[in-house]
């Protein structure tokens, strides 16, 4: 019987990680299948471009796949059961079912993170997801039809930031608002928040720093100090969080949720079950936490599935750099950052203006391509598993 891998979620990790394993491992001894509860392959990098008017590309996991051998079960992963080697879905059909696996890799990502903050889940909008996206997308759309409006953007991280300036800059019909708990742009190099700064100048955001919202109101955000910001759209952008699907099923798990693995993405409870992007709690060769982040997908989606091809074929495991060489930011279409960062951590020396925009746009696009083609390179000759898989033979034998 053929070794079952099954990945949870067809983001930019998993996306990878499935491609890259029907490139290295003989489709006569493994079966891989995806399961992700859109059909899509979703830009997430671009969601904030695609909230403030752009129109992004969103390729068909079934395109994606044509051709790889890769099995796509569109379904909601609503619960893992490692000591059985089960995932229990429900089908975008209506029903639900299960998926019995011998290998199995999460990266199931994240979503936006309310940290209990009241009115949270019933008055801001988020970009987390395409369909949040397209939802703030409409909302500043009747904003538009009316002749403007208040738009609030709570947190000052990557996401809130790039946030701000694409709809100030698109829509500049709009009046835009950042809240940031501390400094703006507070772990950027001084140089950087330099040009932060005069970017939101530029492009007329008022920013509101040492700010905390401790409550959302349909027309304001309630702040610690006392006083309120009138919004006719709030987007909360104040991180992110992890699905607690991992805990629920016995997995071992950080606080928050995340997977924790060895260096080779393995769950540290669970040997068959690895782990890669948001949804792992990763420490780098800087000895720090490795931060959620697209860069973070790739690194331990390629650290993954060496460590998977190594075992079921009997070979070196390979180890991959876990790095984070810095952040690049879109200040609009037209303007960015580039931060990089020490051994530490910690910001060094920028690049702001139209160069760090193109070489964003690069990213961009080179993560499309990348996640579109998942197979490209495909060799002639695949690696056959040893003894055509342990566990497969065992389940044979039951």
């Amino acid at each position: 019987m053929k070794h079952r891998i099954v990945v949870l979620g067809a983001g930019y990790a998993g996306t990878y990680m499935a491609g890259n394993l029907a490139r290295r491992l003989s489709p006569a001894h493994t079966e891989i299948t995806v399961v992700n509860a859109a059909p899509d392959f979703v830009q997430r990098l671009r969601l904030h471009q695609l909230a403030a008017g752009e129109e992004i590309t969103a390729p068909k996991l079934a395109d994606v796949f044509a051709g790889t051998g890769i099995r796509l079960r569109l379904a909601r992963v609503t619960a893992v059961h490692p000591e059985r080697q089960i995932v229990a879905v429900a089908g975008a059909d209506g029903r639900d079912g299960e998926l019995g696996y011998d290998t199995l890799l999460y990266a199931l990502g994240s979503h936006g993170a309310d940290h209990g903050v009241p009115g949270v889940a019933e008055h801001v909008f988020d970009i987390a997801s395409r369909p949040s996206a397209l939802r703030l997308r409409e909302r500043l759309d009747s904003l538009g039809r009316r002749g403007g409006g208040q738009v609030l953007v709570v947190g000052d991280g990557l996401t809130g930031i790039e946030t701000a300036t694409e709809i100030a800059e698109s829509r500049p019909g709009l009046s835009v608002t950042l809240i940031a708990r501390a400094e703006l742009g507070a772990p950027l190099s001084a140089g950087a928040r330099s040009h932060l700064r005069r970017a939101c100048d530029r492009l007329g955001i008022t920013v509101l720093e040492h700010t905390r919202v401790e409550a959302v109101e349909a027309t304001r955000a309630l702040c610690a100090d006392g006083t309120a910001v009138s919004s006719d759209a709030t987007v909360w952008a104040a991180g992110f969080a992890v699905s607690p699907i991992a805990a629920a099923g016995g997995l071992e798990v950080t606080g928050n949720g995340r997977i924790v693995v060895d260096r080779t993405m393995r769950s540290v409870s669970h040997p068959n079950v690895y782990a890669a992007g948001d949804s792992a709690y990763a420490i780098g060769d800087n000895g720090r936490l490795l931060p959620m982040s697209c860069a973070t997908a790739g690194f331990t989606g390629m650290q993954a599935a060496a460590a998977i091809v190594g075992r079921l074929t009997d070979r070196r495991i390979a180890t991959t750099k876990l790095q984070y060489l810095g952040n690049h930011i879109s200040l609009g279409r037209r303007d960015g950052i580039l931060q990089m960062v020490d051994g530490e951590g910690q910001a060094t020396r920028s690049v702001g203006g139209r160069t760090a925009a193109r070489v964003k746009a690069g990213i961009l696009k080179a993560s499309l391509w990348t996640t579109s083609h998942p197979t490209f390179g495909l060799p002639n000759r695949r690696h056959h598993l040893v003894a055509a898989s342990t566990a497969a033979a065992e389940r044979s034998l039951a």
